[in-house]
């Protein structure tokens, strides 16, 4: 288990396998909760600079192995935390994060590595205030992702797995054994989950409802009045409901 956060600030995050969804709430969230005054910093997956090249060179040559891969993506992850989400939520500002160890967790235990071993490797992380799972069908997952893109990336595809000569059955083969994953830590990790399969606007009003009881009496750093995310109030009223 991850210790619990004792921080002033809030973390929140979101997970589920690719074309869940996540990414679209989190990013209304993250509008919504500036137009409320708060105070809201974003952190999304493999997106630290200390790794980004090493990262971008391995995959281009297909370097990686599972160990290899799992190793580097912490790596990333332990950047963010010790100098942006950690730091950030000591000032007591609500950190949003577009996944989170739980990925690690999913992919990294999909490609063999070990459970255990896994979740030792990001134990330094804490548990999150809020931890949203969209789950969503598969196939529902598989048609977004698809429809989306011209072609798969290779390890996006798990095709270093070997699972199948086909990028797209292959994919499908390799987010059904995250989705497994992702199951199995539910209970593990507390996980609260939505179903992707919902509309935006009903899974964002769910997601709301879930943040406002954990932020009742909380409170955070302010952003400065008259802010210009203020302004966005009216359209993200209106994407939802009024929510």
């Amino acid at each position: 288990m991850l210790e619990k956060n004792n921080t002033p600030g809030k973390l929140i995050i979101v997970e589920g396998i690719d074309g869940s969804g996540k990414s679209t709430q989190i990013d209304l969230l993250y509008k919504w909760l500036q137009t409320q005054g708060q105070s809201v910093y974003f952190s999304e997956w493999n997106s630290s600079g200390l790794v980004k090249s090493t990262t971008k060179l391995a995959k281009k040559r297909k370097l990686f192995t599972p160990t290899t891969f799992s190793l580097l993506q912490c790596t990333d992850f332990a950047d963010r935390w010790e100098n942006r989400i950690l730091p950030m939520l000591k000032a007591g500002v609500i950190v949003l994060a577009d996944r989170y160890a739980f990925t690690a967790f999913g992919r990294d235990v999909a490609r063999g590595v070990d459970r255990k071993w896994v979740r030792n490797l990001y134990s330094f992380a804490l548990q999150p205030d809020i931890a949203i799972y969209f789950r969503v069908p598969l196939d529902i997952a598989i048609q977004r992702i698809t429809s989306a893109r011209a072609k798969l990336k290779y390890y996006e595809a798990g095709m270093d797995l070997n699972l199948s000569d086909s990028r797209i059955q292959s994919f499908k083969l390799f987010q059904e054994r995250i989705l497994n994953e992702y199951d199995r830590m539910v209970d593990e990790f507390n996980l609260t989950i939505i179903d992707g399969s919902l509309t935006v606007q009903a899974q964002q009003r769910l997601v709301r409802e879930i943040v406002k009881q954990e932020l009742k009496g909380w409170k955070g750093l302010p952003i400065p009045e008259g802010s210009p995310h203020v302004r966005l109030q009216a359209e993200i009223s209106a994407e939802t409901g009024g929510r």
